[in-house]
Formats: structure tokens, C-alpha cells, sequence
């Protein structure tokens, strides 16, 4: 029996069996791994979502005609306004005129009063009649001085005639010996000395001639000085009243009985209605495509009418950014301040290029991707694009797209950026 067990010869596993057996098992582990790395490599990462094709707005990608162009809207106004302000400080004591009222150059609109300047006017009166005063009272004194020194002048000169008379008188007779030189000398003296004092008082007029009309100018020059000063402080009474600067409308009149207003103080203005412009706050995007001369159109009454850009300001406020128009040609009828006009400004010649409509995805994604729909419109799939211009109806696309594919416009909220839609 032994012997016959150990004769025995165990069978050798073949075939299919192969593949079950312990030492196949690495071979089942290689596999297995290789699989979960093909599987890894190959697998579609997208993710889906599924969407109501109802709901979607498609838009149909083509090619055609590009008009560059934007909408924009701008409202009337005055070409020339001149603002109201008073030069002269006060309180409002009356209206004459109310705002939207029709005036001409120098109508009254408003009075003021001013109670500080009242009380300069006064002063400066009384400062002037004392002023005026002291002039008359200087010339008085002057003339009497002048006076009294032409009656000392008329002394000394009969003073000098009687010396000198008395003088040759006694020189007579000293020369015949009649009488002692010291009465002769003291004669010639009495007479010379005249002659100083005289000459004194000639030097005197002269002087005092000379002094009397400087100061006479000086005092007159501060008098007028005075009288300016005067004049300019009535006028700012003037000033207290305020007229129209121009014929027009007045309008946005800021003011009510009572009230006290600053020198410098806008009040309001005074449209000129003989010319308008329209002023458009245009988005900040186009501000480096928006220059003077450049053309819009807008539809009145049934009726085309042209405006050409006048000026364009620098300064962007809340996104936007103001350029002013003037009509090219005839202007509406019965155009008023504040009406809005709705342009279309060409900011470019028409081209060909690749258009989708436009839509209110655009918001979500910048213009940097879109869906597509596959051939069969049952799914949509994202892809990135490039959007160049755009106007009030089209996007212009330059790259990713190309004409007759279909695109989703609407709004992708929703879509929680998800790289495949399938449409129900």
C-alpha cells in the first residue's frame, strides 16, 4: 500500500484552471491595478446638470455685418448757462420774478437787504463830510495866512521906502558934514535891514505858495479817494438787487423770503434758449473710444435727427463718464430742457465678423466662455471664447465660435458652472 502511494503521480493544472490557482494571483493584482489607472486616465472628469430646455434662451451663432455702435441716453440742455450769485451778501426782503420765468437783460429778480451795509454807507458818509470839512477849513486858514502874510509883505515894503528915504536923507547930510557918521550908519542900517526882512518875507510867500498847493492837491486826492470809496459802496447797494445777465429762462431759483444768503452764493441761473446740447453719461468702458467729433442719431417726432460730440469730460463717476452733443442740423420742435433722448453713437465703421446675440449670460461669465449645444441640441457643453465689441443688439466674437452653432444666452446662475448640461 505504501508503496503504491508514494508510485502515485500528482496531475499537473492546466488550461483555463490556470488562472485560479495561488500563483496567478500577482497576475489578477497587476491587472486589477493597471485597470483602476486606465480607469483614472481615461474617465470623463465633466460634471453635469440636468436643465429645462424650456427655459433656456438659444441664440443662433452667425456671420455678418457688425455696426459699431452704442445706446446711450442724454438729456436737454441750455448750451449757455449763467449762473446766478450774488456779489454782495443779504437777506432776502422780496421775489420778483419765480423760476421758469422769461426775463431779459436787466430785469429784476430778487432784492435783498443789508443792514451792516446801510450802517458803511452812513459811515463812510459822515467821514466823507469830515473829510470835505477839514478841506474847506484848511483853504480858509491857508487863505488868511496867505493874507496876512501879504499885508506883513506890504509893511515891510513901506518900511523899506521910508529907511531908504531916511537913509539918503541922511547920507546928505553927512556928505556936507552936517550931521555925525553914527547917525549916517545907523540909518544905512535901519534901511539894509528892511531890505532882509522884506526879502524874508518874499521867500516866505513863496514857500508857503508851495506848500499850500501840495497839501491842497494831497487833501484833494484823498477827498476824491473818498468819493470813489463812496461811490463803490452804493453800488454794492446796487448789487443787493439782482438782474438778469441775459435774455432766457430763469431757472433752478434756490431762494425764499427771509432767507440770508452769501456773497458768492448760487441761487440760480439763466438758460440761454436760443442753442441746446444734450449731455449722455456713457459707461466708463468705452472712454478710450469716445472722442469729440464723433457722430450719433436719434429718432424724434417721427423724424432722424444728427448731434455731433462737442466735448468729452475726464472725470468717470459711478462707472460713467459725461460728453456733450450738438445737434448737426435742425434741431426738434418744441424742444425743452430736461427731455431725454435715446442715440445710437457710431463709434466705428460697419465689418464683418462672427455675432451672437446678446444676452444676459454675459454678467455671469465676462464674455470669457458660453455653452454650446451639440448638433442634436440634447446637451451643451461649456467652452471658452473671446468677446470683442459689442452694440445694443450683438457680441462680437473673435474667438471659439464659428457660425451656425447654437448657443445658450440666458442668465447661468443656476448652471453652478457645471461643464455639461443635459437638456430635458
Amino acid at each position: 500500500m505504501e508503496n503504491e502511494t508514494m508510485d502515485r503521480k500528482i496531475e499537473k493544472t492546466t488550461g483555463w484552471r490556470v488562472a485560479f490557482t495561488k500563483r496567478a494571483l500577482p497576475y489578477w493584482g497587476g491587472a486589477l491595478f493597471l485597470a483602476l489607472v486606465l480607469w483614472l486616465v481615461f474617465r470623463d472628469n465633466s460634471s453635469t446638470l440636468r436643465v429645462d430646455g424650456q427655459t433656456l434662451t438659444i441664440g443662433n451663432v452667425t456671420e455678418g455685418e457688425f455696426n459699431d455702435y452704442i445706446r446711450i441716453s442724454g438729456q436737454v440742455q441750455p448750451m449757455t448757462t449763467i449762473q446766478i450769485s450774488p456779489l454782495e451778501g443779504g437777506v432776502v426782503e422780496e421775489i420778483i420774478r419765480e423760476e421758469g420765468s422769461q426775463v431779459k437783460k436787466g430785469d429784476e429778480i430778487l432784492r435783498m437787504s443789508n443792514e451792516n451795509l446801510d450802517l458803511q454807507i452812513l459811515n463812510s458818509e459822515a467821514e466823507l463830510a469830515e473829510k470835505e470839512n477839514l478841506l474847506r477849513n484848511t483853504m480858509i486858514s491857508m487863505e488868511q495866512e496867505k493874507l496876512s502874510v501879504r499885508q506883513e509883505k506890504l509893511q515891510l515894503q513901506m518900511e523899506v521906502r521910508r529907511n531908504k528915504r531916511a537913509y539918503e536923507q541922511q547920507k546928505a547930510l553927512y556928505d556936507e558934514k552936517l550931521i555925525a557918521r553914527e547917525e549916517w550908519l545907523k540909518a544905512e542900517e535901519d534901511y539894509l535891514l528892511s531890505l532882509d526882512k522884506l526879502e524874508l518875507v518874499k521867500n516866505k510867500e513863496i514857500q508857503d505858495s508851495l506848500y499850500r498847493t501840495v497839501q491842497i492837491e494831497q487833501m484833494q486826492e484823498s477827498l476824491d479817494n473818498m468819493k470813489i470809496n463812496m461811490q463803490m459802496i452804493r453800488k454794492r447797494k446796487d448789487n443787493l438787487t439782482i438782474k438778469a445777465p441775459i435774455d432766457g429762462e430763469l431757472g433752478l431759483l434756490d431762494a425764499v423770503l427771509g432767507q440770508s444768503i452769501a456773497s458768492g452764493t448760487r441761487i440760480g441761473q439763466i438758460n440761454d434758449l436760443s442753442s441746446y446740447k444734450i449731455e449722455a453719461q456713457i459707461d466708463e468702458h468705452y472712454i478710450d473710444r469716445v472722442t469729440a467729433g464723433l457722430e450719433a442719431v436719434f429718432e424724434r417726432q417721427n423724424e432722424s435727427f444728427h448731434a455731433v460730440i462737442r466735448k468729452v469730460y475726464p472725470e468717470v463717476r459711478e462707472g460713467k463718464f459725461k460728453a456733450d452733443f450738438k445737434f448737426s442740423g435742425e434741431q426738434p420742435e418744441n424742444i425743452r430742457t430736461g427731455q431725454t433722448y435715446y442715440m445710437n453713437l457710431q463709434l466705428g465703421l460697419p465689418e464683418e465678423a462672427v455675432l451672437i446675440p446678446r444676452g444676459t449670460f454675459y454678467q455671469y461669465t465676462g464674455g470669457k466662455w458660453i455653452y454650446v449645444l451639440s448638433p442634436d441640441g440634447s446637451r451643451a457643453a461649456k467652452r471658452e471664447i473671446r468677446i470683442g465689441r459689442q452694440n445694443p443688439q450683438y457680441y462680437e466674437v473673435e474667438e471659439g465660435l464659428q457660425p451656425g452653432e447654437k448657443v445658450i444666452i440666458s442668465n447661468y446662475e443656476t448652471f453652478r458652472d457645471n461643464d455639461i448640461l443635459i437638456l430635458k
